[in-house]
């Protein structure tokens, strides 16, 4: 039987491994500026393998072994959002625009210049991340605004999302905010793959994205290339911003892509 000083030195060594892989995916998928080479991190990430193996106690949430997990049952249980998610108004005219900053305008009725923040629409699926103590414990389709899918086993596959918030300044419960989409190139290389299988390619990236995410097997998500971009935050218990730039500033700091 291994020794209780064997047993903490797995543990604190088991801690090391989850940090360093967790921030080299960090590095690479959202950064895009990795600091390890391929060979680096999978050495790694199979010393942590083997530690889990041999004391599965040690095994966590946030552990990049744990991305892939069991397939679903035949259908997706439905989860309340915490706070409702509201859905963009298409605005298609020059005329609307002006008439909605003039809108803006009047509600704010202070005489101050309004300062905007501008964002690409990324056409995806839009998602809502639960996180409890910094850990990711549950992730939902917007669905009908107020209740959507529970995607939770799928959404842990896509490796820009993390599996725990970085810095040590994290709210208790928090909802992000976001959607996943597939990179064109991504796309292409995606439907090249189904055609050299003789399977039927997908019409346009924002289906294969949500197609994806419904997948029941998350292995077959897993294999798909996607990504995520958050926006925004839902329910929130400990965070003060005064904007949507701190906003954005705020799940840059804690680990999404923006």
């Amino acid at each position: 039987m291994p020794s209780s000083e064997t047993k903490t030195g797995d543990a604190t060594r088991a801690h090391e491994l989850r940090g360093l892989l967790n921030r080299w995916l960090h590095e690479y998928h959202v950064l895009d500026d990795p600091s390890v080479d391929d060979a680096t991190y999978d050495r790694n990430y199979e010393a942590l393998e083997a530690l889990e193996a041999a004391n599965p106690e040690l095994i966590t949430p946030d552990s990049p072994t744990q991305r892939v997990g069991a397939p679903v049952s035949s259908k997706f249980q439905k989860v309340r959002h915490l706070t409702p998610m509201g859905s963009l108004e298409k605005v298609t005219t020059d005329e609307a625009i002006v008439k909605w900053a003039d809108d803006v305008a009047k509600r704010l009725d202070n005489g101050d210049a309004v300062a905007y923040v501008l964002e690409p629409k990324i056409d995806g699926l839009a998602i809502n991340l639960t996180y409890e103590d910094g850990v990711f414990v549950r992730g939902a389709t917007r669905g009908d605004g107020e209740t959507g899918e529970d995607v939770t086993v799928n959404l842990r596959t896509i490796p820009s999302i993390p599996l725990r918030l970085l810095g040590d300044d994290v709210p208790a419960v928090v909802e992000v905010r976001g959607e996943v989409y597939m990179p064109l190139s991504g796309f292409r290389a995606l439907n090249e793959r189904l055609v050299a299988e003789e399977k039927k390619p997908t019409p346009n990236p924002r289906n294969a994205a949500a197609g994806s995410l419904r997948q029941k097997n998350p292995s077959i998500t897993a294999g798909r290339p996607l990504s995520v971009w958050a926006y925004g935050i839902g329910a929130h218990d400990g965070v003060t911003l005064g904007s949507h730039w701190e906003t954005l500033a705020w799940l840059k700091v804690h680990g999404f892509p923006i």
